[in-house]
């Protein structure tokens, strides 16, 4: 799944994808997870998550597996902070943090990920799924 605004992160997903030999990635502006998911977003402004994966965490937080977030280097400690705290209240991992479109090395760390951990289903329903946790986002000290 990801949320795009200017393409990059949607044409990220979609090299991921091909080097995972994946299906393309749905939209969370559009479609709704058909599982477990990795989700790709951006970072918005000085380092909010979206408005739009807000939206869409609310509905579908319980089946997310792990984030990666776009940026850019020139935010400093706000660099695709949106992963950071996304990951703080889901409870999930942060899989990568790309600026911009990402990197060839980014794409790897993505599929490398995906590879060792296969997003699944929960094997009954007593399996316990991550539950959404908001927190206040604290940077600690660098």
């Amino acid at each position: 799944m990801y949320d795009s605004l200017t393409g990059n992160v949607r044409r990220f997903a979609q090299q991921v994808a091909g080097e995972a030999g994946a299906k393309a990635p749905l939209s969370a502006r559009l479609d709704a997870p058909e599982g477990p998911f990795l989700l790709l977003t951006y970072t918005f402004g000085t380092g909010d998550v979206p408005g739009s994966t807000r939206a869409f965490l609310d509905r579908h937080g319980p089946l997310l597996r792990g984030v990666v977030a776009s940026g850019s280097y020139h935010w400093g400690v706000n660099f695709a902070r949106a992963a950071d705290v996304i990951a703080a209240e889901y409870g999930v991992p942060v899989v990568a943090r790309i600026n911009k479109g990402g990197t060839a090395a980014d794409r790897a760390q993505v599929v490398a990920w995906l590879r060792d951990r296969p997003i699944e289903a929960p094997s009954s329903p007593s399996s316990s799924l991550p539950v959404a946790r908001r927190h206040p986002w604290n940077p600690g000290s660098n």
